[in-house]
Parts: C-alpha cells; structure tokens; sequence
C-alpha cells in the first residue's frame, strides 16, 4: 500500500508539475502575460492578448506538452522492451527517416506550393519508416535484430539527408533544412496541432497497452512467455506506437532528442524500477521536461530564435554521458 500510494503521489506531482509549465508556457514571451488573467485575455477575443494567446502559445503549448510526452513514453517503452538502457525513439530510425520526409518536401520545392507540406511529409516519412522496419525485422523477436534495423534506418535517412544538402542550390532551402532539423516549436498553429495530436495519442495508447508484457520481460522473455505474453505483439505496439507517435511528433517539431533518454532514467527509481508503472509516469515527466525547456528557450535568449533541439542535446549530452559512465562502473 505504502508503495502505491508513493506512486500516486509521484503522478500527481508530475501533473500539476506539467500544468504549471503549461501556464507558464502560456504567459512567458515577447509579450508578458500574467499567468492569473489569462482566461480573462482569451474572453477579450479583440485584443492583443488574446491573439497572442490563441494564434501562437496555445498551439506551441499543447505541442509541447505532447510531443514531451510520447517521446518521454516511448523512451520508457523502448528501453523496457529492448532491455537496454540507452534506447530512445531515434534508435529505430523513425525521427531520423521523418526528418528525412520534411528533408525531400524542402529539397523538392513542396513547402513553397503548400505550407503543410512539410509535416505532411514528414509522417509520409514516418510510416515508410515503419514498413521498412517491418520488412527488415519480419517475425523476429530478436532484440539485436530489431536495433540493428533501427540502425540500418537511421544511417540511411542520415546519408540522403546529407546527399540532399549537398546536392541543393537553393542556399535558403539549405539553411531552412538544417534549423529545421534543429528542432523547435515556434511559430506552429492549431492546424499543426490537428495534424499530430490524433497521430500521437493514437501512438500513445499502442504504447501504453505494452505495460503488463514490460513487467513480465523485466523476468526475461521464458519467464514472460509462460505468463502468456506473446512477444511479437508486443513487439508490434512498440514499434508502431513510437513511428505513429515519435513520426507525427517530429513531422510538426523536428528532430527533438535526449527527452527519451532523460525522463525515464530520472523517474525509474521513484517507480520501483516496475516497467508498467514506469509508462504514465514518463509521459508527465516528458511533457513537463519539454514545456520547461520551451520556456527556458525563451527566457535565455529571447531576442533570438533559439532552438528547442539545440537545448535538449545540451541539456541530454552530459547526462549521457553520465549514463554510460554509471554503467561501465555498475559491469566493472
């Protein structure tokens, strides 16, 4: 009971922890808004406030919220079912080939005929990601296979990624690819949230459904078999859950990294070290994790477009690093 109610605490922290980040999401910019009128800004639809507050921080907000929580979720799925550590959504290649998508819609002059064209090709990218994955891994439950398919991906979309900007003429379709790829949540609308939000819940809920067969693998996969876990399923959700959720994230943001790596290393000893109760919890901790690093986005230089990828890879690298400093030691 004790642990139980330990665990309940720890949610309810972590959610008014991503509501806070939220409003202040809301508040903090160019423009300040206090955080204890904002509804009052929004019924005054003809001013300012409420125009900044509709047409640009709600939709980068909502974004935020999300994109931090199916990567902090998928990261927790991952490393679950792989048994490995330093797994994150981009091991399986899905933001490495969504990126490539937006990559082709820039290269090919698409973004110029339509301005969704971008993230639409960037979940065209995704769910060719994922077919590929499939075909590559078949029926295997192999854990090794599965990485090294991910990998086989992930250096694929990296080279034509890198042919393309080698290839482009175009200067300005360049620069737009790479701070593209850099990451970040400026300047998105409601139509983007449309676009992703169906995507990533839908992610999310395949990835939420593996967290009875992640407590049963943490026995090892003869010990989850003879419960009745059937590994390819689970296999699956995982695998479909983060290209479905991970591709629509990335196809609206960009190349977001270290969210999936942080999070569920930073709350797995809070949670019992119990995979199952691991999934919610890095869900709240990924959207809080992000929300906090857009707001620090602009707090630290808010004259400059900073970008969101940019602070996470500071932000994750060290702990990286750490990480694997920590697990050299613990297999010394």
């Amino acid at each position: 009971m004790a642990a139980d109610r330990r665990y309940f605490w720890l949610l309810a922290v972590l959610a008014a922890t991503s509501t806070l980040m939220f409003v202040l999401s809301l508040g903090i910019g160019q423009v300040w808004i206090d955080p204890r009128h904002l509804i009052a800004a929004i019924g005054n639809a003809d001013s300012a406030e409420a125009i900044i507050l509709v047409e640009i921080r709600l939709p980068r907000a909502i974004l935020g919220a999300c994109i931090g929580a199916i990567l902090g979720l998928s990261g927790a799925v991952l490393q679950g079912f792989l048994r490995n550590p330093l797994a994150e959504p981009g091991l399986l290649g899905i933001s490495a080939t969504a990126s490539l998508g937006a990559v082709v819609a820039i290269y090919t002059g698409l973004t110029a005929l339509h301005a969704y064209a971008l993230p639409l090709g960037a979940l065209v990218g995704a769910l060719v990601a994922v077919t590929l994955l499939q075909a590559l891994v078949g029926r295997s439950t192999d854990i090794l296979t599965i990485i090294l398919a991910g990998v086989a991906l992930s250096s694929l979309a990296a080279a034509l990624t890198s042919l393309a900007l080698n290839l482009s003429s175009n200067p300005f379709a360049a620069l737009e690819i790479v701070f593209w790829m850099l990451g970040s949540l400026t300047d998105r609308s409601m139509v983007h949230v449309g676009l992703a939000v169906p995507f990533i819940a839908l992610g999310a809920i395949l990835l939420l459904m593996t967290g009875r067969a992640l407590d049963a693998l943490s026995l090892g996969s003869d010990v989850a078999k003879s419960l009745g876990i059937h590994l390819g399923r689970t296999r699956s959700l995982a695998v479909l859950g983060t290209a479905i959720g991970v591709g629509a994230a990335t196809a609206v943001s960009g190349a977001i990294g270290f969210v999936g790596l942080i999070v569920p290393h930073l709350l797995r000893p809070l949670v019992g070290h119990k995979p199952g109760r691991l999934l919610p919890a890095s869900a709240l901790g990924g959207a809080a994790f992000l929300l906090a690093a857009d707001v620090l986005v602009r707090i630290v230089m808010p004259e400059r477009d900073l970008k969101l990828g940019v602070v996470t890879a500071i932000l994750g690298t060290p702990f990286f690093l750490w990480l694997l400093l920590t697990l050299r030691r613990q297999r010394a």
